[in-house]
């Protein structure tokens, strides 16, 4: 069956490589600090000014004043460290984030990725998700796979107004794993028990495979 939220965090978090330093986006992607592996040593980095954020704090430990770029309350480690908005910027815009996973409400086949407003909708704006996908060395999307209407997210083209072009290198969803290849979408991997066709079916966007087993492909 499709992978719920945390099962999608778990499997970005085995993105994760020792030594990077890490953005994780609003929504399922926050859920990834809690899936860490124990051999993996990541420092995470939050654009309001923060490096080397700790795990979700238990129930009745909250510090309001200690949050991540979405207002979650979050905890410190020994290393953590504190700055303004403009250095933790400066980091991202100079190519200093080895990874950033984020949400998305449209991917295309060619890597565009939209995920900061609907038309009609109020938003408070694009946080820092344009500096992101521009900045950093490789970007993950966790979302589900379709919408609540049942309509594709992984399309040929975007409907919604972008967050940046061809910027997305790894889709994880709900069915599985696609990574963005040169025209197309290369199936890496499958949830458990879901099938390369419902796969397809639920995609708009073009398909590509070498699967050599039903859920896993070589990269």
């Amino acid at each position: 069956m499709p992978w719920d939220r945390n099962q999608m965090a778990e499997r970005a978090a085995k993105e994760l490589q020792d030594g990077w330093y890490v953005n994780l986006g609003i929504g399922i992607p926050t859920l990834v600090s809690n899936y860490i592996p124990n051999n993996v040593e990541v420092t995470l980095q939050s654009e309001n000014g923060m490096l080397g954020m700790g795990p979700f704090p238990f129930e009745g430990e909250e510090d309001a004043d200690l949050i991540n770029a979405g207002k979650q309350t979050v905890t410190t480690l020994p290393q953590t460290s504190f700055f303004d908005s403009s250095q933790s910027f400066a980091m991202i815009r100079g190519g200093k984030i080895n990874m950033a996973i984020l949400g998305a409400m449209e991917v295309s086949e060619e890597g565009d990725l939209a995920n900061w407003m609907i038309p009609g909708k109020l938003v408070k704006g694009m946080g820092g998700a344009m500096d992101l996908v521009a900045g950093v060395k490789r970007v993950v999307v966790v979302m589900d796979h379709t919408n609540k209407a049942g309509d594709s997210k992984v399309l040929k083209a975007c409907s919604l107004p972008l967050t940046g072009k061809r910027v997305v290198n790894r889709i994880i969803s709900n069915l599985g794993v696609l990574d963005v290849v040169p025209g197309s979408l290369k199936i890496v991997e499958l949830a458990e028990d879901v099938t390369e066709a419902e796969l397809r079916m639920a995609t708009d966007a073009t398909v590509v495979t070498t699967m050599s087993g039903k859920h896993s492909i070589p990269d």
